[in-house]
């Protein structure tokens, strides 16, 4: 089994790539954000966010409202711990269900991947990286959400330091640069494995 964690800024396109990559190696495709999605979705954990940040989350169908949680906890490092420690013990034992399949190749994609202990298990460490300008156009686009709540957002986002990682690629968002990535990633896990 070969662990690969995919890493970088929301909007840099490694979605895509952890999603090919998967694909090319036949391997199983991890969302890590859907997992903490499904946590809010939790009505254990819905319960103990509202007991802490009021019922002002909830959507009209009492459900959490993940731009109003967005809000209160992306320009607040103590609220997004807090947030943390709420829902990671699901998203874990979720992560640690999934490595327990039989399966040659896990890709794991998450901004936050570099600060829990599934980082330490990849045989390989890939950031995704672009420019900034085109990067915050795409999200805007993609998220239909505000340039304000975007920079809250990206108040919350790791730096990465470009020393800690196996491969780093610099997405232009072209297809044929994506391509010859992926490729050079297989042939040099793949061989690995030989």
């Amino acid at each position: 089994m070969k662990l690969i964690g995919i890493t970088g800024k929301t909007g840099t396109g490694k979605s895509t790539i952890a999603t090919a990559l998967a694909q090319t190696l036949d391997g199983q495709y991890v969302d890590i954000d859907k997992i903490g999605h499904q946590a809010t979705s939790d009505p254990i954990i819905t319960k103990k966010l509202c007991n802490v940040f009021g019922n002002g989350l909830l959507d009209n169908t009492g459900n959490i409202d993940r731009k109003k949680l967005g809000n209160i906890v992306f320009s607040d490092t103590d609220k997004m711990q807090i947030l943390t420690d709420i829902t990671w013990a699901y998203m874990e034992q979720k992560l640690d269900d999934v490595l327990l399949q039989k399966q040659q190749y896990f890709v794991f994609d998450w901004a936050l991947l570099p600060k829990v202990k599934f980082w330490n298990m990849c045989d390989v460490k890939i950031l995704v990286t672009s420019d900034d300008t085109m990067r915050k156009e795409r999200i805007l686009e993609r998220d239909h959400i505000s340039e304000e709540y975007l920079e809250k957002r990206e108040s919350a986002t790791l730096d990465y330091s470009r020393l800690s990682f196996d491969f780093i690629f610099d997405n232009n968002y072209t297809k044929e640069t994506m391509d010859v990535f992926i490729e050079a990633i297989y042939n040099k896990i793949t061989k690995e494995n030989s």
